[in-house]
């Protein structure tokens, strides 16, 4: 079984120069100027036994005026490791490569779903790449984490694509280690929480799903950094790139939607230790509404339609289904009054107004203005015939050819 371990890496400006408005939004990019931790990630490759798969590391820039630089720090940094693993670099003078291939062959209609831009279109590239290398199975690792299992691999592959219970394995999510070595997320919950209680929704889930046997279970929550998809799923599931964030729930949702299980490896982790988030409060619920009223839209929007299966909130709870449910406005209006009540307290004026706004972006901006469930059905098709495109041993071996990428 060919396999292929894709890791994307996030970089912004240097920390002098301060991040403008029209900079693309992570979580936490790491600066030109700093080393990062993506270094860190690949020195910690070298504990794996299990060294037979290719590694992608893709390299993403929050603005376009600084996309060579990314680039070439990217780049070096992979060179520098010296991995004893067949290693790969993409970034946006590959995309541009493959954008020049699709227009020669008058395949316009699928270059759009190939970018180096969101969440959802960078995770398409996780899963576009180790197809066109002819991998049945991805890996998802983000660069902020550390490989402490050494089995790891092994364990990673262990079921995917055998028979589990009467189940195919087709998609396994493993788990985050934080740095207190705990899979709980031991953080203070304020009393602006308590109508947004995500903190102790997720680890009522953890708890239930990462806590107790089987060690394969179905699961309503997934990593995007440490997850395992079988080709049979991702030929056919695209991330949807409609989702600003919160890509992996996401990409749950559409693959139930497709009849396709995700199960949870409690056997299958990887230390998490990322940078500090710098973003506001208020940013981050921001950030969560868009997706959850987006999420609960989706759910909605659902109607009968050939091989696609009904999907409730229900069906994921306790996270992130408690988050899709009517009471999601009052949620929203609820935590956002006392968050804007505590920056008053402080005296924080700008924090408390854009509280207000996160309650009025909830009933407009965060709707989505196209049924989203049709708007992933077209995405789907379209999606199925670009990896049927590259399905073609004539096309896939052109386009490595492109990109110096090896082609068996």
């Amino acid at each position: 079984m060919k396999v292929t371990m894709v890791i994307p890496s996030y970089w912004g400006r240097k920390r002098e120069d301060a991040r403008r408005e029209t900079d693309d939004f992570y979580d936490h990019p790491t600066s030109l100027d700093e080393k990062g931790t993506l270094g860190r990630l690949l020195d910690s490759v070298c504990i794996l036994k299990n060294k037979k798969f290719t590694l992608v590391v893709l390299s993403v820039a929050t603005a376009a005026d600084i996309q060579k630089e990314v680039e070439l720090k990217v780049s070096s940094i992979v060179k520098k490791a010296g991995l004893d693993v067949e290693s790969l670099f993409f970034s946006y003078s590959q995309l541009s490569k493959i954008h020049q291939y699709l227009a020669n062959q008058n395949k316009d209609e699928f270059i759009p779903l190939l970018k180096l831009q969101g969440y959802s279109n960078i995770r398409n590239l996780c899963i576009f790449l180790p197809h066109l290398l002819g991998s049945e199975t991805a890996v998802f690792i983000d660069d902020d984490e550390i490989f402490e299992d050494p089995l790891f691999m092994d364990k990673a592959l262990e079921h995917i694509g055998h028979i589990y219970r009467g189940t195919r394995v087709l998609a396994v999510a493993g788990y985050y280690i934080n740095p207190d070595n705990d899979f709980l997320l031991n953080r203070e919950i304020l009393p602006w929480m308590s109508y947004w209680n995500k903190i102790d929704c997720m680890n009522r889930a953890f708890r239930k799903v990462i806590g107790k046997s089987p060690r394969l279970k179905e699961t309503p929550f997934v990593f995007g950094g440490n997850m395992v998809i079988h080709r049979d799923i991702f030929i056919s599931v695209p991330f949807d790139p409609s989702v600003p964030r919160g890509e992996d729930m996401n990409f749950l949702i559409s693959a139930k939607m497709s009849g396709f299980t995700f199960f949870l490896d409690n056997e299958l982790h990887i230390k998490h230790d990322p940078p500090p988030k710098s973003h506001p409060h208020w940013r981050r619920v921001r950030e969560d509404i868009f997706r959850f009223v987006f999420e609960r839209s989706k759910l909605k929007a659902q109607e009968p339609t050939p091989n696609m299966v009904k999907v409730s909130p229900e069906d994921l709870d306790p996270y992130p289904g408690e988050f899709l449910k009517d009471d999601l406005e009052e949620r929203i209006f609820c935590s956002n009054q006392m968050l804007a009540v505590d920056y008053l307290v402080q005296g924080n004026r700008k924090g408390a107004l854009e509280c207000m706004n996160n309650i009025h972006l909830a009933k407009t901006q965060a709707v989505p203005e196209r049924d989203p469930f049709q708007n992933f059905l077209k995405l789907q098709l379209l999606w199925k015939n670009l990896m049927d495109y590259f399905s073609s041993k004539k096309v896939s071996r052109e386009v490595c050819a492109l990109l110096h990428f090896p082609k068996e």
